[in-house]
């Protein structure tokens, strides 16, 4: 496998240099993204190829479950960095419908250390769970709970520190709650749009 991916990585610059001969010399150059992606670690929602987006045009976080903690000391230096040094206009967390992570924590399981990242999506659970009870299939509730999470992390993200004084300095700043379809490949809008305190 590792072979094959050198292998289609290779293949994958030749194209690009064939196609388009300065698209790496522009690429080294700088990096100017408009958007911060905060998604899911999920190999089946690769930010840049669901939005038509070449490298360079995303700054992309991920991690189980598209969680914006504000105690991720990983997401916080991410986000710092994008909205401080890149001057990013567009946060998005994008979650996914059947997502693993959203799953594992609503199925009343022991998960090891992954209980720990998942309890914040548990708390979402115990706070909607009479909304969610309400929906008839099992993969309905999922989904919803996906959507309630997305929800959730664009509330930690608008919360922050950092989002806080960029609005304060009148920085254009808009945060954004979408879902991805596996089943469609369509993102949807989940009208949670944030773009002042």
């Amino acid at each position: 496998m590792i072979s094959d991916l050198l292998a289609s990585n290779r293949a994958w610059a030749a194209a690009k240099n064939r196609d388009e001969p300065d698209f790496f010399p522009r690429l080294a150059q700088q990096q100017a993204p408009e958007a911060l992606w905060i998604g899911c670690s999920d190999s089946r929602v690769p930010a840049n190829e669901i939005v038509g987006r070449d490298p360079g045009e995303l700054f992309v976080h991920r991690n189980v479950a598209n969680l914006a903690l504000p105690t991720d000391l990983n997401m916080l230096c991410v986000l710092a960095y994008a909205v401080d040094v890149l001057k990013v206009r567009h946060v998005i967390v994008c979650g996914h419908y059947g997502c693993g992570g959203v799953m594992a924590a609503a199925d009343g399981c022991r998960h090891g250390l992954l209980d720990h990242w998942l309890e914040p999506i548990r708390e979402v659970h115990r706070e909607n769970e009479s909304a969610l009870s309400a929906i008839n299939s099992e993969v309905g509730r999922v989904n919803h709970l996906c959507e309630l999470n997305v929800v959730r992390q664009v509330g930690n993200v608008a919360r922050t520190p950092i989002v806080r004084d960029a609005w304060t300095r009148g920085q254009p700043l808009s945060l954004h709650g979408w879902i991805y379809g596996l089943s469609d490949g369509l993102v949807r809008d989940l009208g949670v749009t944030v773009s002042q305190p």
